[in-house]
């Protein structure tokens, strides 16, 4: 059984928005300030060094993608162009930093 002639119907294209600006245009900002946001772990690499400020570990350039930014106050949003915020984390460090917040949860319910 084929389609009938005359029963195609084009769909209708619905440009959903929230408030005044469309989705798209929302996605479409939200993505270009994620990348000019994303330079702040390089930021704090120049700034404190390829140091983990916990443990000490020092990183060369060819091992640094195991140094990651660990925001002081919790909020990743919170980037002050002076570096104020960050500390550099070896992997294990940061992992550390934050159990610890879920330990402490833990045993304070207890």
């Amino acid at each position: 059984m084929g389609q009938r002639r005359g029963s195609y119907k084009p769909r209708r294209v619905v440009k959903k928005t929230l408030g005044d600006r469309s989705i798209e245009e929302i996605v479409r900002q939200l993505k270009a300030n994620g990348q000019s946001e994303s330079n702040y772990r390089e930021e704090s690499l120049s700034i404190h060094g390829l140091i983990c400020a916990k443990c000490g570990r020092e990183f060369s350039n060819k091992d640094r993608n195991l140094l990651t930014v660990h925001h002081k106050d919790g909020n990743h949003y919170n980037n002050p162009q002076d570096g104020s915020n960050w500390e550099n984390l070896c992997v294990y460090c940061h992992e550390d930093e934050h159990s610890r917040g879920i330990l402490a949860d833990y045993l304070s319910n207890q």
